[in-house]
């Protein structure tokens, strides 16, 4: 009896210890997203690995890392940036790492076709569907790990794939993060003028509370999620 006093004691002071670290962590992320740190977070983890202008004078392929279905936000996004980076290379073949869904594929490919993108010049990674399994089917593609090449995935993804292609012998990684760009305009509006009501706080002028409080706390959990992942990889030995 004596025991099962101790570890439910135990199992109590166990409960009020995690709660009081999730709330913490909680109000530390608040008081964050109303900081520019989440931002700069995100943007060292996009481009923190890009390496020397050398490489941009010809890589020999344009490697794409696919993030999801046809269509979405991750994928559309990739796409255009590697159709701009094909654009900027015509000699590069595009290789985009996928795990295999014809339907997807498909789809893929005719987007960049509408971007001037020939199809001769695209083929398929099918191996993997995470980044580590995807940089060792790319590698029995991409064998002369001498060779240059740019690289487009989402910027949290970045550090974790060019690390992960480092790790495998491969050391020219043109990285190109697909940064979403924003709008510079003024999102003001006259909050009486649309019938807003007199009991209810006017945040029309308050572009920080309505947009980039909610945009910094995702970020927030993405780059916290994309920092657990690459002490995952650290710990694998995979990075």
């Amino acid at each position: 009896m004596e025991t099962h006093t101790k570890a439910v004691r135990f199992m109590v002071r166990l409960l009020k210890y995690v709660l009081f670290a999730s709330g913490f962590v909680f109000i530390l992320m608040l008081i964050l997203s109303f900081t520019s740190l989440p931002f700069y977070w995100h943007r060292w983890l996009g481009e923190s690995m890009q390496t020397a202008s050398s490489i941009r004078k010809q890589p020999s392929h344009i490697v794409m890392l696919g993030g999801g279905g046809m269509p979405s936000e991750s994928n559309l996004i990739r796409l255009y940036y590697s159709a701009q980076l094909a654009k900027e290379f015509p000699d590069a073949k595009l290789v985009i790492a996928h795990p295999p869904d014809s339907s997807v594929s498909v789809q893929m490919v005719r987007f960049l076709e509408g971007f001037g993108v020939v199809m001769s010049r695209i083929s398929f990674s099918h191996e993997g569907t995470n980044t580590r399994a995807q940089v060792m089917g790319l590698s029995k593609i991409l064998q002369n790990k001498k060779t240059a090449f740019a690289l487009v995935t989402a910027p949290e993804n970045m550090r974790r794939s060019v690390l992960s292609f480092y790790k495998v012998g491969y050391q020219k990684v043109l990285a190109v993060p697909a940064f979403e760009n924003a709008m510079f305009i003024d999102l003001d509006y006259d909050f009486r003028k649309i019938g807003g009501r007199s009991y209810v706080p006017d945040v029309s002028a308050s572009d920080g509370l309505r947009y980039d409080f909610w945009n910094y706390l995702k970020l927030e959990i993405i780059c916290i999620r994309e920092m657990v992942a690459l002490a995952y990889y650290r710990m694998n030995g995979w990075i």
